[in-house]
């Protein structure tokens, strides 16, 4: 008579590896940048976060002899960009009957455990993509698309009339060379102040390489200890990043990016709820916050590189 499970599979476990192969989740290397920053800060209330900003000069000023009368004007030279708290959540729910089925020896992984793991990728991964949004998604964080830019409104303030306030922008480079590099790079430098990092697609980043002879393939430890890939450019590592949009190359100083949290959502997972109506379990990992520029002159971005 035939059977449908043969002898061996009727009394042979199968064999489960006791961790999960992530096939699904990129490169996110420039959040997890700001997150072991110094500019990751806890902001505990306010009902938005304002970045104190000098625009102007002293008008009052200028060379003098003896008793000449001075200038004692005032003039404005304060203000700040405002940024709004934004809140992100990635769900964790199990049915009552999946968790029964995995407990015990039986759960070699553990679905609970491994559903929550898998919801902290995943808002990590959705604010990644965040730090390069362009205002299309209006309940977003701010992105780098919008602060590197000179027609955007960022925390506040028009770039378009406050030319002081705009990014270093290069849209119509569209192949990758060191001198476009080199001058978007320099344009985003002022005396000490340089960009800490550049940032671009995967096919950038392989461009560049192409571009470099052997012996200029340097790479800097500390990032590599990170865990990521890279090479150098004017003295800071060039990494790819899977969240950067097509065409893109960021040139980034970090000393003037903050994404601030509040300390009571900073990844926290709410306690598990059961509705009335099911038997599941639900719970959520919660994050509020703000990402910010406080100076976007010293930013700059390459946007239309095709070649």
């Amino acid at each position: 008579m035939a059977v449908s499970v043969d002898q061996l599979t009727a009394i042979t476990q199968r064999y489960i590896a006791p961790k999960i192969y992530d096939n699904i989740f990129d490169s996110n290397p420039l959040l997890k940048r700001m997150l072991a920053s110094g500019q990751y800060k806890s902001v505990s209330g306010g009902t938005s976060i304002d970045l104190p900003l000098n625009y102007a000069q002293t008008t009052a000023n200028g060379w003098y002899s003896g008793a000449d009368s001075l200038d004692t004007s005032e003039n404005e030279q304060l203000t700040v960009a405002r940024y709004d708290w934004k809140s992100l959540f990635a769900g964790i729910t199990i049915t009552e009957e999946d968790e029964l089925k995995n407990g015990g020896s039986a759960g070699v992984l553990k679905l609970l455990a491994s559903k929550a793991q898998i919801a902290e990728k995943t808002i990590k991964d959705a604010l990644g993509t965040g730090l390069y949004s362009d205002g299309t998604t209006a309940k977003s964080i701010i992105g780098l698309r919008d602060i590197i830019a000179v027609d955007q409104t960022v925390g506040g303030i028009a770039q378009s009339t406050n030319s002081w306030w705009q990014g270093i922008v290069d849209s119509t480079s569209t192949t990758l060379t060191i001198a476009a590099m080199n001058t978007v790079f320099e344009n985003a430098s002022i005396d000490s102040e340089k960009p800490t990092v550049a940032v671009g697609t995967r096919t950038n980043y392989t461009r560049y390489y192409n571009l470099l002879q052997p012996q200029q393939r340097f790479t800097d430890s500390e990032t590599a200890k990170g865990g990521f890939v890279n090479l150098m450019f004017n003295s800071v590592p060039f990494i790819s990043d899977s969240h950067v949009p097509s065409q893109h190359l960021f040139f980034l100083n970090e000393k003037h990016l903050w994404l601030c949290y509040h300390p009571e959502r900073n990844f926290s997972t709410e306690s598990f709820q059961k509705p009335l109506n099911a038997q599941v379990k639900v719970s959520r990992i919660l994050w509020m916050g703000a990402f910010g520029s406080s100076n976007n002159r010293l930013h700059g971005k390459m946007s239309g590189l095709t070649a």
